[in-house]
Order: C-alpha cells, then sequence, then structure tokens
C-alpha cells in the first residue's frame, strides 16, 4: 500500500496500556526518542500489537505543530527535538523538513508562523504531536 503520509517513523513498542475503547502505545524510535501514539483498543488487537513490535508511527503533516524549544504545561506530551533541514515556503503556507535523531519530519505551518518563530535552515526546532493524531502500522 501506498500513502500520502509522508511522515512514517520506524520504531519498536515498548509498552501497551489497553482501556476499555482506546489504547496507549509507546514507541521508541529508531534515533531513541520516544512518542506515545491513542489508537483504539481492536487497532492494537487486530495489528498484533505488543511490547517489541516493530512500528511505523504515521503522521500527517498538517498535524505537526513547531515551537522553538520544548514547551511545558501542555497536554501535548510528543515533543521531539531536532533541527530545520529545509524549508519550502509560499505566500500562505509553508513546508518545513525537519531533521530528527532516526529520521525526519514535515510540518506544515503558516508562512506568518515560519516567520514569527524565526526558522531557518539549522534552526533548533522542537515538533510538537498529540497523541491521538499518530496511526501506526505494523511492518
Amino acid at each position: 500500500m501506498s500513502l500520502s503520509i509522508r511522515n512514517q517513523l520506524a520504531g519498536t513498542v515498548t509498552a501497551v496500556t489497553v482501556g476499555e475503547a482506546m489504547a496507549t502505545v509507546k514507541v521508541r524510535l529508531a534515533g531513541g526518542q520516544e512518542i506515545t501514539a491513542a489508537v483504539t483498543a481492536e487497532a492494537v488487537k487486530d495489528l498484533g500489537i505488543t511490547s517489541g513490535s516493530a512500528v511505523k508511527a504515521l503522521v500527517k503533516a498538517t498535524e505537526v505543530a513547531l515551537a522553538t524549544a520544548p514547551v511545558e504545561n501542555l497536554s501535548i506530551r510528543n515533543q521531539i527535538t531536532g533541527t530545520v533541514a529545509e524549508i519550502a515556503a509560499g505566500q500562505a503556507m509553508a513546508a518545513v523538513k525537519v531533521n530528527v535523531s532516526g529520521g525526519g519530519l514535515t510540518a506544515a505551518v503558516t508562512a506568518d508562523a515560519v516567520e514569527a518563530l524565526g526558522l531557518s535552515a539549522g534552526s533548533s526546532v522542537v515538533a510538537l504531536i498529540k497523541s491521538t493524531e499518530i496511526s501506526l502500522a505494523t511492518t
């Protein structure tokens, strides 16, 4: 299957907590950073996701926010540090490619945000992703 989702981060499941309808799945990415995905309990069962499973974390670029430093007092727990590799900016929107340990991410943000944050190639950033916006694929 081919997907339009370009953010596909390889990792290994380190923990699965299954609730009544939803589950949280902790994934150690290839570069060592950890993220958490919130998926349905049915998906965990159907995909056979257990601790040690190899997975890909899938995230649409429109679901990745950027900050110039870690953010405290925020419900978004997935904060992945990286460095801006490239910015393709139009009049309204920009695609910001970020190198993270073990791969890369693309964030679709407004051109105004790029300017307000002072982003350029080499800038340190933190990619913020809600756990409910991460899908998992088994490999």
